[in-house]
C-alpha cells in the first residue's frame, strides 16, 4: 500500500478512504501480504483526474460504478466548480479556514453543530473553501455589533432550513423542465453542452432572484418596524 501511495502521489490514508467507498478494488493477499497492481495504481490516478476536474467522489462513485451519463458528468464538474471544489488550491482545514477568516474556530464548529455545514468532505477530511470566508466574516460582524451568539444561530438554522427547502423545490424544477427535456431529445455530446450552458445561465439569475428578493422583503420589514 505504501509503494502504490507513493507512485500516486496519495497518501496512505487516501487509499484507504477510496477502498472504504469501493472505489478502488481490494489487493491480492498471499497470507499476511496485499500486493497492489497497475490496475490499481490506474483506478486511483482516474480518481485523483476525476477530483481535479471537480467531482465529487458521490458522483466518482456512479462515473466508475453504475455509471453516470456523459451528460451528467460534464453538469457535475460544473456544480463543482461553481462550489469551488474544484480548486485543490484553495481547500483549507479547520484551523486554516479559521486563520483565513479570523473567525475563532470554536464559532465555526457551533455553527456546524447547527446542522449548517460550512465544511465538505474531501478524501475523507473535512476541508473548507475561501468562498465561504467572507461569509463567516459577515457572521462575526453580527456578533461584533451585539447580537446574541444564541439568537444569531437560531437564526442561521432557520435560515438554513428554508434555503434548504427552496433549494430542493428549485432542483426539482431544473431536473423536469431543463435536464430531463434536454437528455431526452439531445445526443450525449449535445446534451453535455446543453445543460452546462443552462446551469451556468439559470445558476446566477436564480441566486440573484432569491437575493434581491430577500433584501427587498428585509428592508420593507425594517421599515415598517421604524413605522
Amino acid at each position: 500500500m505504501e509503494q502504490v501511495a507513493a507512485a500516486c502521489d496519495v497518501s496512505v490514508d487516501t487509499v484507504r478512504y477510496y477502498q472504504t467507498r469501493g472505489l478502488v478494488p481490494p489487493p491480492t493477499r498471499e497470507g499476511r501480504v496485499a500486493w497492489y497492481d497497475d490496475r490499481h495504481a490506474g483506478r486511483i490516478r482516474e480518481i485523483r483526474e476525476l477530483r481535479r476536474r471537480g467531482l465529487t467522489l458521490a458522483a466518482i462513485e456512479r462515473v466508475l460504478g453504475d455509471g453516470l451519463d456523459p451528460a451528467d458528468a460534464d453538469l457535475a464538474v460544473a456544480i463543482a466548480a461553481a462550489r469551488g471544489e474544484a480548486r485543490q488550491d484553495e481547500l483549507l482545514s479547520l484551523d486554516g479556514f479559521a486563520s483565513r477568516s479570523g473567525v475563532p474556530a470554536s464559532l465555526i464548529q457551533a455553527v456546524e453543530r447547527e446542522g449548517i455545514e460550512l465544511g465538505r468532505t474531501v478524501d475523507g477530511e473535512v476541508r473548507y473553501t475561501a468562498a465561504d470566508i467572507d461569509m463567516v466574516r459577515g457572521a462575526l460582524r453580527l456578533l461584533e455589533y451585539g447580537l446574541p451568539l444564541g439568537e444569531l444561530l437560531s437564526l442561521a438554522r432557520d435560515t438554513n432550513e428554508a434555503m434548504v427547502a427552496l433549494a430542493s423545490r428549485a432542483v426539482e424544477l431544473f431536473d423536469e423542465h431543463v435536464r430531463k427535456p434536454i437528455r431526452d431529445t439531445a445526443g450525449d455530446g449535445d446534451a453535455a453542452a446543453q445543460l452546462v450552458e443552462a446551469f451556468d445561465a439559470l445558476l446566477p439569475a436564480v441566486t440573484n432572484l432569491v437575493a434581491n428578493h430577500f433584501r427587498r422583503v428585509l428592508l420593507a420589514e425594517a421599515e415598517e418596524r421604524l413605522e
